[in-house]
């Protein structure tokens, strides 16, 4: 579990009230003295979670009761420690005072999800028809059209995903110092021009080309939007705003199979193949989206007025509630300006981080072992002998299965309160049918197959609760801008290293590929054992250190301290 620790008592409330009663409602747009309603709500505690709690009746909340949770604010010492800077861009907003009811947060965090979290979904959903729409193009002959072999295939894989990765870190300065909110739209229109004139491929070098060029104005877009979302959300709310957010990636795959079954068809229209009109259509898809993302992404909470928005979205109350309720469930969101770019000095202190590389390691290979099934998927169910029209359509069990598995499992680790307990279940469920399929010969039905393959390329994605747990030990702006880059590129190298496993000389059945997956697969479950041992290690001793402290020590620590983020002695890592 990751958490500050509060050192001292709260001070007296100068009244016992604890909600609102119905006709005591404010007012939209005024704004309210909030002292005279300074008691705090009940702290909702995650340190008791477990196994249990999937089928335990959790306490009813009355909506009316306060909300406001205990922080580092209510502490005079520690208040003036983590008070937000002038430069903050929402400080104007920041009232430790403030208290408002779970029926007025719970109303504020579904407008938030409306406007802003569809509009990134919708982004995202962009962004994997543009990276992911090549596999139904190999459905259409897209290989032989070009005069490419499987290997030419891996090195346009390679060098995509190479170009992404060297873009990361990069886009996300960039992003840092102009703001998600311009930087993001700005890649969307660049890239879009890039797959759709993918219409006009002709051989193996406009292939590679396009496909390095794909890469670089992609790369850094997630975590670019993993940031910015977490300028409105909490780090509770946080991992299952991104299992939505991966979602979309899947409906996008489902959607783009039933598009392609469709577009597919117009091979031999104008004496084009259909494959081409897939990457043109796609393509102009994602050009509208980025050109409407630049009035869709207002910069942060407190700045969604605009000359074509002049009202906003939200009132003052509810600026006040979200800047509030976000700075007491991580004081170091307000430590940067969303305008402020990182010193070198910042980008090596963040690099050279260890407390984060277990994590790192972990986005390096978690994904490997199911990489290659799932990307040689259309391919493999066409040597099967399956027709275009199947190839596609037989693509969406996989999606269906792989949603389920993410929202379960997004669900599990908060609900449960554990990142390594739901991240392992991928390895767990890859082995067994790695084993399967190494096991298989050339007399293996192709249902069997079928079923085995869409197995494993339906495996658990687990990748949205790695990277939220990233960002919730980062605990800081500097870090996290960072980390989500670093992570990322872990992510990209993994898939460099995926791409090399079938070999052109070991197809059909890849039984050497397979091998190699089988071991990663092994080697992994190890790995998520360790990081569960070095994080509970490292909170054990931080742990020990504070509590043979005096209160006074403490309070002098919290004053004088020259750390910061992860390193500070009263933050907790989550594992």
């Amino acid at each position: 579990m990751s958490t500050l620790l509060l050192h001292s008592e709260k001070k007296p409330a100068s009244t016992t009230r604890t909600s609102l009663d119905d006709d005591e409602k404010f007012p939209e747009g005024v704004s309210v003295d909030y002292h005279d309603v300074p008691k705090l709500g009940t702290p909702r505690d995650t340190s008791s979670r477990g196994l249990s709690s999937l089928w335990k009746k959790r306490e009813k909340v009355e909506l009316d009761e306060i909300a406001t949770q205990p922080s580092v604010f209510d502490d005079p010492i520690s208040l003036e420690s983590y008070r937000p800077p002038p430069q903050f861009e929402n400080a104007h907003r920041f009232d430790p005072n403030a208290r408002w009811t779970w029926r007025e947060e719970k109303a504020v965090v579904r407008k938030i999800d409306w406007k802003i979290m569809v509009w990134v979904f919708i982004m995202f959903f962009s962004l994997e028809m543009d990276r992911s729409n090549i596999s139904q193009a190999n459905a259409d002959n897209f290989l032989g059209d070009l005069g490419l072999t499987t290997n030419d295939f891996n090195l346009g894989n390679i060098l995509f995903k190479l170009s992404f990765l060297c873009a990361e870190l990069p886009s996300q300065l960039v992003s840092k110092r102009v703001g998600p909110d311009v930087w993001i739209p700005c890649q969307m229109v660049l890239w879009s021009l890039v797959s759709a004139s993918q219409f006009w491929l002709s051989g193996k070098t406009s292939f590679l080309v396009c496909r390095c060029l794909l890469g670089f104005m992609q790369g850094g877009f997630i975590p670019d939007v993993v940031l910015y979302l977490s300028y409105f959300y909490t780090k509770t709310e946080l991992p299952i705003r991104l299992a939505f957010f991966w979602i979309s990636n899947y409906s996008s795959d489902m959607i783009s199979a039933f598009i392609a079954t469709g577009v597919l068809r117009l091979r031999g229209v104008h004496g084009r193949a259909g494959w081409r009109y897939l990457f043109l259509i796609e393509g102009l898809f994602t050009l509208v989206v980025g050109l409407i993302s630049f009035a869709m992404m207002p910069p942060g909470p407190t700045q969604t007025k605009a000359w074509y928005r002049p009202k906003g979205w939200f009132t003052e109350r509810e600026e006040v509630i979200m800047v509030n309720r976000v700075l007491r469930d991580d004081p170091s969101k307000s430590d940067m300006h969303n305008r402020e770019g990182l010193s070198v000095r910042m980008i090596w202190e963040a690099v050279k981080d260890w407390r984060m590389w277990p994590l790192y390691t972990l986005g390096l290979t978690h994904l490997v072992p199911v990489g290659p099934p799932q990307t040689y998927l259309t391919l493999s169910l066409r040597n099967l002998g399956f027709t275009t029209t199947q190839t596609s359509l037989l693509s969406i069990p996989s999606i269906v299965l792989g949603m389920a598995g993410l929202l379960t499992m997004s669900f599990i680790s908060e609900a449960v309160n554990t990142r390594v307990g739901a991240a392992v279940v991928l390895q767990l469920w890859a082995l067994p049918l790695l084993i399967a399929l190494y096991t298989f010969d050339h007399n293996t039905s192709q249902w069997v197959y079928f079923a085995v393959v869409t197995l494993i390329a339906g495996y658990p994605y687990v990748h949205p609760i790695q990277v939220g747990w990233a960002s919730r030990n980062s605990y800081s702006v500097r870090t996290r801008t960072v980390s989500a880059s670093v992570y990322n590129m872990c992510v990209q190298t993994g898939s460099i290293i995926s791409a090399n496993i079938y070999r052109a000389d070991d197809k059909r059945l890849y039984k050497r590929g397979n091998r190699a997956l089988i071991g990663i697969c092994c080697m992994n479950i190890c790995l998520y054992i360790g990081n569960f041992v070095f994080y509970r290690t490292l909170n054990a001793r931080r742990e020990r250190i504070w509590n043979s402290w005096t209160l006074k020590q403490q309070k002098e620590y919290i004053e004088t301290t020259k750390d910061d983020g992860n390193k500070r002695m009263d933050f907790r890592f989550a594992y």
